[in-house]
């Protein structure tokens, strides 16, 4: 099926630079993908001819006047800049002309104008940011990554069980193991909110395996890791931090003497392949999950290819009917009824 999507152009850290190219590169990867480029017509317009747009036929650009701001707060965001490019991408998902939006801005803002104009899905009261991280054995999916800092059992519940099912849809996995963050493996670990939700989870329609330390986080072979927006996105930063520093002692180190450089040089295919294990360009694509609709949050710093990936995230999502997937599974059962706060 042909698949549109809105790409917010100037949300992110370098904006059209970025986000055009990589419009482009997405596009000759899915040839059934067309795109609507969403900011200043006039700049888009410059941008395009500059990069030789070879697909005219699946390439639009839709004017918007406005641009949010990456520190500018989310509520500000959402009532002050209606025409924002952030905002008309958003709003082209909810008249059906796009399937799905991507955008490099503000999360705030992104999760607030998502949430007001698209709504939530049946009973889902906090939607969570969900991306996939490197693992020892590929990747896991973790959530929530900082759209929630403060969350119920309940709502843990839910992440758990919505994150096994964008898994199954996406993956194809037909019983993702799913695990609940914590700071022990013990039932008795941890505070009151994470023990009663692995109570829940345990009698959830998932396949529920237990507490994960974060230690076990790069060594275990689950699918789903859940845990609120506060651990999630404080884990994810970490990690990003470890990779570059990684990467920038490796660098330094090798790059000592010339004995450390001729070493360097030798183990080149090593580093290469260690550099694209640990690569998170290759994992950018957050995508929202539990919004009637989908949208995908890309790394505000994020490259050309990191912003193609991002994109390709979503053709992705909507191929596989994530939303859809979502409701028709809680429909099925009592959990959206019970969701609290």
């Amino acid at each position: 099926m042909a698949i549109s999507i809105a790409i917010d152009v100037h949300g992110g850290d370098h904006g059209i630079s970025i986000t055009v190219p990589a419009a482009l590169a997405a596009l000759a990867a899915n040839p059934d993908l067309s795109l609507i480029l969403v900011g200043q017509q006039d700049m888009l317009a410059a941008e395009l001819a500059r990069h030789n747009n070879k697909y005219p036929d699946r390439l639009s650009i839709q004017h918007a006047s406005e641009i949010v701001g990456m520190e500018e707060s989310p509520s500000a965001a959402m009532r002050g800049k209606k025409d924002s490019s952030m905002r008309v991408a958003i709003n082209l998902v909810k008249e059906g002309r796009a399937s799905a939006c991507v955008s490099a801005g503000n999360t705030g803002a992104l999760m607030a104008t998502a949430r007001f104009v698209l709504k939530t899905l049946s009973g889902i009261k906090r939607p969570a940011i969900i991306s996939a991280i490197p693992t020892m054995h590929g990747h896991v999916h973790f959530l929530d990554l900082g759209a929630n800092v403060d969350s119920s059992a309940e709502v843990l519940q839910l992440f758990g069980v919505m994150g096994s099912i964008f898994v199954q849809a996406n993956e194809k996995i037909d019983s993702p193991k799913v695990g609940l963050l914590n700071i022990g493996h013990e039932d008795v670990k941890g505070n009151e909110t994470v023990k009663a939700a692995a109570e829940l989870l345990k009698n959830s329609p998932v396949n529920y395996v237990g507490f994960v330390e974060g230690d076990d986080i790069f060594t275990t072979d689950l699918d789903v890791i859940a845990c609120d927006g506060f651990v999630g996105n404080v884990s994810l930063k970490t990690m990003e931090g470890l990779a570059q520093m990684i990467t920038s002692t490796m660098k330094e180190e090798f790059n000592r003497n010339i004995l450390t450089k001729l070493s360097g040089f030798l183990a080149m295919p090593v580093i290469k392949a260690l550099r694209n294990r640990l690569d998170n360009r290759r994992y950018n694509g957050a995508i929202l999950l539990g919004l009637r609709g989908t949208v995908i949050k890309s790394h505000g710093s994020a490259d050309i290819f990191a912003y193609s990936q991002a994109i390709n995230e979503g053709y992705r999502a909507v191929q596989n009917q994530v939303p859809e997937m979502i409701e028709k599974v809680l429909s099925a059962t009592d959990l959206s009824n019970k969701t609290k706060n």
